[in-house]
C-alpha cells in the first residue's frame, strides 16, 4: 500500500489511517457484511418506528416518551456514524480512511456516546419524580423543563466531544498508522500516536470521569430512592406496577453502562486487549438494536400504541370506500 503522507518540516504528516477491522477470509467478510447490514437496517427501522409511534399517539405525549424519542433519534445517528464505513470495509480491499474523515467520525461518535450517558441520567430523574413525587410530577416535569434537559444533554455531548478533539486531533501520527479497530475511536488513536499522548489521555480521562461518573451517580441515586419508595408500598400489585414503569429504562442503563464503562474509563489501557473490538461491537451494534426491543417488550403503553398503529394501518379505507380488514 502506498504511504499517503506529506512532508512538512522534515516530519511526516498523516493524511490517512488504515482500519484493520475484522481480518478474516473474504467469504467470511461477505457474511459479516450481510449480518451487520441487516442489524443496521433493523436498528434504523426499530428506532424510527418508536419515534413515529410516540409522535402519532397522543397518549404517549409524556415526558418519559419525549426522552425516549430523543434516545431513539440519537441512536439512529449513533449507528450511522459507524456502520456504513464498516460495511464498505467488509467489501473493499482499501480500508483507509482520511485524517479528516477519521476525526469527523470520532467527533460525532463521542458526541452521541456522551449525550446518551447524560440523557439516560435525565430519564432516570424523570422516573424518580414520577414514582417518588407522583402528585407534583406534572408541575415539575413541564414541557419547558423537559426541553431544557434534552437540549442540555445534546449541548454537553457536543462540547465534551469538541474539547476531546482539540487534544486528539493535534497529536502527531507518523506515516499511515494501522488502527486495529473497525472505526476511529479514542483508544486506538492514542496508541498509534508517535508522540507523548499523556496530556490528551489525561484530558480524556477527566472528561470521561465527568460524563460517566456524574450521570451514573444520578442514576444510582434515583433508583436507590425509587427502590426505597417502592418497597414502602403495601400491596405487591402496587409495587409491581410502580417498578414496571422504570424496568425497561433500568435494563437499557445496565446494558449501555456495563459495555462502555471500562472501555472509556481507561481508553489507552483497553486498546491492549484483543477483546476491545468485541466489546465495542456490543455497545455500537448490539445495544442500539436491543434498546427499542426492550422498550416495546417491557412497556405496556408502547405495545398498546404499536398495536393501535398496526390496526389503524390495516383498517385504512380503500379508494373505493371498502375497509381493509
Amino acid at each position: 500500500m502506498i504511504t499517503k503522507v506529506l512532508e512538512v518540516d522534515n516530519h511526516t504528516v498523516t493524511t490517512h489511517f488504515v482500519l484493520l477491522g475484522f481480518p478474516t477470509r473474504p467469504a467470511f467478510q461477505l457474511l459479516l457484511f450481510f449480518v451487520f447490514l441487516a442489524i443496521y437496517l433493523l436498528t434504523l427501522v426499530e428506532n424510527f418506528l418508536i419515534i413515529l409511534i410516540i409522535h402519532s399517539d397522543g397518549q404517549l405525549h409524556k415526558p418519559m416518551y419525549f426522552f425516549l424519542s430523543n434516545l431513539s433519534f440519537l441512536e439512529m445517528w449513533y449507528v450511522t456514524v459507524i456502520s456504513p464505513k464498516m460495511q464498505i470495509d467488509f467489501l473493499s480491499h482499501d480500508k483507509t480512511i482520511s485524517f479528516n474523515g477519521c476525526m469527523t467520525q470520532l467527533y460525532f461518535f463521542v458526541t452521541f456516546v456522551c449525550t446518551e450517558y447524560i440523557l439516560l441520567a435525565a430519564m432516570a430523574f424523570d422516573r424518580y419524580v414520577a414514582i417518588c413525587n407522583p402528585l407534583r410530577y406534572p408541575l415539575i416535569m413541564t414541557t419547558q423543563l423537559c426541553g431544557t434537559l434534552a437540549a442540555g444533554c445534546w449541548f454537553c455531548g457536543l462540547m465534551t466531544a469538541m474539547i476531546k478533539m482539540v487534544f486528539i486531533a493535534r497529536l502527531r501520527y507518523c506515516g499511515t498508522p494501522r488502527i486495529n479497530h473497525y472505526f476511529c475511536d479514542i483508544s486506538p488513536l492514542l496508541n498509534v500516536s508517535c508522540e507523548d499522548s499523556s496530556q490528551a489521555e489525561l484530558v480524556d480521562f477527566f472528561l470521561a470521569l465527568m460524563v460517566i461518573a456524574v450521570p451514573l451517580c444520578v442514576v444510582v441515586a434515583s433508583y436507590a430512592t425509587i427502590l426505597t419508595t417502592v418497597l414502602k408500598i403495601p400491596s405487591s400489585q402496587g409495587r409491581h406496577k410502580a417498578f414496571s414503569t422504570c424496568a425497561s429504562h433500568l435494563a437499557v442503563v445496565i446494558l449501555f453502562y456495563s459495555t462502555t464503562l471500562f472501555t472509556y474509563a481507561r481508553p489507552k489501557l483497553m486498546y491492549t486487549y484483543n477483546s476491545n473490538k468485541m466489546v465495542s461491537v456490543l455497545y455500537t451494534v448490539i445495544v442500539p438494536l436491543l434498546n427499542p426491543i426492550i422498550y416495546c417488550l417491557r412497556n405496556r403503553e408502547v405495545k398498546a400504541a404499536l398495536r393501535k398503529t398496526i390496526h389503524c394501518k390495516r383498517s385504512e379505507p380503500r379508494k373505493d370506500g371498502a375497509v381493509i380488514n
